[in-house]
């Protein structure tokens, strides 16, 4: 429902005369249709038995490298199926095709995020029978993703060495929302001063139960950890669904 709140304006009003202004609050309306929708798309996914990940971070951070790492380890297990969501082109999703992953390329035109919408399309034309896993690669952006849920039943996202770790202080909402933290990128940590303890104290400060994992997905490194975290958290999920 639109909430329109009355605010009495004196000044310009001839006379004794007073004129209201109406306050339409669109972006929560907005906010608040993306979440009942979310909640239909969580519920189609549960009877259909699919987990689904919405995958965040900055640009050039390693999103398409993870899931690309993620595939390789997992796909003789899971039937996995990737939604990229970018404002042009198709460069993610071809490196994901030739992976052998089938790909929904969702190209937003200028939106900075993904919402509910989005996924509903991408998921209407994909058979959800023929998928155990999916991973949502959200539009590069540490502030818009963190505000739509998408109907996903995790949340993670990744934060590279060569942003910096003050990024938590900076964009905390990202920080308090997800399930996980990926750093990524930690074969380059002792080319900078990035302090991995610090950043550690901060985002479990915010948020004290998001699962944190150093990766290079370079190197390998951290990967297999990552994956053993996602095969508990389908199997969790799948025990209730």
């Amino acid at each position: 429902m639109v909430k329109i709140d009355p605010y009495k304006l004196a000044s310009g009003c001839e006379g004794d005369s007073v004129k209201e202004i109406r306050l339409i609050d669109i972006r929560e309306e907005i906010l608040s249709d993306n979440q009942n929708l979310a909640d239909e798309i969580r519920k189609k996914l549960r009877q259909n038995g699919v987990f689904m990940l919405n995958l965040m971070s900055s640009p050039g951070s390693g999103k398409t490298s993870l899931i690309v790492e993620t595939i390789r380890r997992l796909k003789d297990e899971f039937r996995i199926g990737v939604i990229e969501g970018d404002i042009d082109s198709l460069v993610d999703s071809e490196k994901i095709a030739r992976e052998g992953i089938p790909a929904v390329q969702l190209r937003t035109g200028g939106a900075c995020h993904l919402d509910a919408p989005m996924i509903e399309s991408a998921l209407a034309a994909m058979d959800l029978g023929a998928f155990d896993f999916l991973i949502i690669e959200n539009v590069g952006n540490l502030v818009c993703p963190a505000e739509f849920d998408t109907g996903a039943a995790r949340k993670a996202m990744i934060l590279s060495v060569p942003e910096g770790d003050d990024k938590v202080l900076k964009y905390p909402l990202m920080f308090s929302v997800c399930d996980a933290l990926v750093i990524n990128k930690i074969d380059y940590l002792g080319l900078s001063d990035f302090n991995l303890d610090l950043l550690k104290e901060r985002v479990q400060m915010l948020n004290r139960k998001i699962s944190i994992f150093t990766v290079s997905c370079r190197t390998g490194e951290g990967i297999d950890e990552w994956c053993d975290w996602l095969r508990r958290e389908i199997a969790a999920y799948k025990n209730r669904c």
